[in-house]
């Protein structure tokens, strides 16, 4: 198997696992308790908690470890909304955002919350200048992807926050496809809470992190007993929080050194298979973009018959076949405005910190024969 989907999902890297595999026996003690087993397992995740708030520039007390990053986009956007509720009722979102966050804001809007989803332009980015207009007194949150998961697209989140500060409106941002690839800092971007989730940075599944600004308290989604500080009940996940630590630390130290790497393969995928096919489109910004990340769109082709004839070649889809059999165009490169000529038959392509020159160039041949085939 070729990979080149890691904007799906990632392995678990080696070192994290060896940080995790002690974990499976010692210690085994409930967080909570009192005893030596128990101080130890809570002195493990305190460890962990301090990894991840370094790598993320980050207040210690602001992590709360989640079951991935749905869970922390959840609990950001339900939670600010509800705080805030009294003072207004209107959010402020792009159109272009991963269904964790705008499918969250439909169902805020069932429970009296109105939202605008700003437009973006041809390259899938949002002007600062558009989110700021569409604020007003009522606005209460603004949520705003750091980088897009179908195009790579970077989001200017640090000039939003800045305007949402003059304004006193909370900002969120959904950084789970950016971290590991581009340094991520909450101090840097200014916003007031962002979402991690770990099998995106080569940890495991099942684990994710809400960061919160200091002195930023929210409303609990679920209410039990008081762990994390009171703030999501439920025994932890030690294991897996230990994993998603050591998997930070690692990529807080490869990620300028893995970034220009990554960007140089994919620049020559990019040009290889525009050269063997003039008529294809790449979507997403041309510099403001994930470094590991190609969207390419082949016209008047469908992207299922292209992945059917090369099997061995893991990829995603720019566009998902329903269970009416009818294929729907992405909601990202609609809102792009990306014709149907080309939504219909646009691969993603990502690469990750495994993959090699052999790996892109072995791909690369798989995608030019497939496509030509499709071609007829």
């Amino acid at each position: 198997m070729i990979y080149l989907d890691y904007n799906a999902t990632t392995p678990v890297d080696p070192q994290v696992a060896a940080a995790m595999l002690p974990i499976l026996t010692e210690p085994f003690g409930n967080p909570s308790s009192a005893h030596a087993q128990g101080q130890a397992a809570r002195a493990a995740i305190d460890g962990a908690r301090r990894q991840v708030a370094d790598c993320l520039e980050a207040p210690v007390g602001g992590v709360i470890f989640t079951s991935g990053g749905t869970e922390a986009n959840n609990h950001a956007l339900i939670g600010a909304a509800r705080k805030m509720k009294d003072r207004g009722r209107h959010l402020v979102t792009t159109a272009v955002e991963h269904p964790a966050v705008s499918e969250v804001c439909r169902f805020l809007e069932t429970e009296g919350f109105h939202t605008t989803y700003v437009p973006v332009d041809g390259t899938g980015r949002v002007d600062p200048a558009d989110v700021d207009a569409a604020c007003t007194d009522e606005t209460v949150l603004i949520s705003v992807m750091l980088a897009n998961n179908e195009v790579g697209t970077l989001q200017p989140v640090a000039e939003i926050a800045r305007q949402a500060r003059m304004r006193n409106i909370l900002t969120h941002s959904d950084c789970a496809q950016a971290v590991g690839k581009i340094p991520v800092s909450l101090a840097t971007l200014g916003v007031d809470m962002l979402s991690v989730a770990g099998h995106k940075l080569y940890g495991p599944k099942g684990i994710g992190v809400l960061c919160l600004r200091d002195g930023l308290t929210l409303p609990n989604l679920m209410f039990g007993a008081g762990h994390e500080a009171g703030r999501r009940p439920g025994t932890e996940n030690i294991l897996e929080i230990v994993g998603l630590a050591r998997a930070c630390e690692l990529v807080a130290a490869d990620v300028v050194e893995d970034g220009p790497r990554l960007a140089a393969l994919r620049d020559g995928l990019q040009r290889d298979l525009l050269a063997a096919f003039p008529q294809a489109r790449v979507h997403g910004h041309p510099d403001l973009r994930l470094p590991n990340t190609l969207s390419i769109g082949f016209p008047d082709l469908e992207v299922a018959r292209i992945m059917a004839l090369m099997p061995e070649v893991a990829v995603s889809a720019g566009a998902a076949c329903h269970g009416s059999g009818s294929p729907v165009i992405s909601h990202v490169l609609a809102a792009m405005g990306v014709p149907e000529a080309y939504a219909h038959g646009t691969l993603r392509l990502s690469l990750g910190r495994p993959t090699t020159d052999a790996d892109v160039a072995a791909g690369l041949a798989e995608i030019i024969r497939a496509v030509s085939a499709a071609m007829g």
